[in-house]
């Protein structure tokens, strides 16, 4: 089975730990149901997801991310297929920048738009590796 697999970063607009907790809730339910999975790093200066499953719902998915008024400066980053998820039990994976490398400084100078694809997956795949159950 192929899957698409989308990376995007985009800023939010008003981030805050409520907001964050809602789009993870209701990230979790539509993925769910759309047979996505993926995972979220957020910070109050970037928000940098993965989306992965079937091509026609992550594209439906990303499209609303897009249009969505929380975020600013959606900038897709990663679109590939791939043979096999990296979060395949996980709906929408969290993570609170525990792992994260750039500095706000670097985010500011626009290092987003500068790293190469293989470099912005390797951070879900450094994350999946430290998570029990994440592949499929």
């Amino acid at each position: 089975m192929s899957y698409l697999q989308i990376v995007y970063a985009s800023r939010p607009l008003g981030y805050d730990p409520a907001i964050l907790l809602s789009i993870l809730f209701q990230s979790r339910a539509n993925n769910a149901q759309a047979q996505i999975t993926g995972c979220l790093l957020c910070r109050d200066d970037i928000y940098l997801q993965l989306l992965e499953g079937p091509a026609h719902s992550v594209r439906r998915i990303y499209g609303k991310i897009v249009q969505d008024d929380r975020h600013v400066d959606v900038t897709e980053l990663v679109r590939q297929t791939a043979s096999e998820r990296i979060f395949g039990k996980w709906a929408m994976r969290d993570d609170p920048f525990q792992s994260w490398m750039w500095t706000r400084a670097e985010v500011d100078a626009g290092v987003v738009k500068k790293v190469p694809p293989d470099e912005v997956l390797g951070v879900f795949r450094r994350l999946a590796q430290d998570m029990p159950g994440s592949g499929d």
